[in-house]
């Protein structure tokens, strides 16, 4: 069956900071494009390894709590990882409330 809707990423470039919710790591990243559902992200190799994590991702004036649902090479240096947004939760939410500022 054919999908008749579709949804489509914009380019979106910031800078931006993703933290992995159960390790509190923090990477900066720069996205690429972005859609109400997720994100295209660049990130440097040989950072953790956040495939199938939970993460919060701040770029510019968006906030996304979100899971990396791909990473996949982009060039001899770069990982290009996407991401899938997920409803925040209380302890999203607490989380950020407690770390902002």
């Amino acid at each position: 069956m054919e999908e008749r809707r579709k949804l489509s990423r914009v380019d979106y470039k910031a800078k931006g900071v993703i933290v992995v919710c159960d390790t509190e790591e923090k990477i900066t990243v720069d996205v690429k494009d972005v859609s109400p559902l997720g994100m295209g992200v660049l990130m440097k190799k040989g950072g953790p390894a956040i495939l199938g994590k939970d993460i919060i991702i701040v770029a510019d004036c968006l906030v996304m709590y979100a899971n990396v649902n791909r990473v996949e090479e982009f060039d001899d240096e770069t990982l290009i990882v996407g991401i899938a947004g997920r409803s925040f939760t209380d302890d999203v939410l607490q989380y950020l409330f407690d770390h902002i500022g």
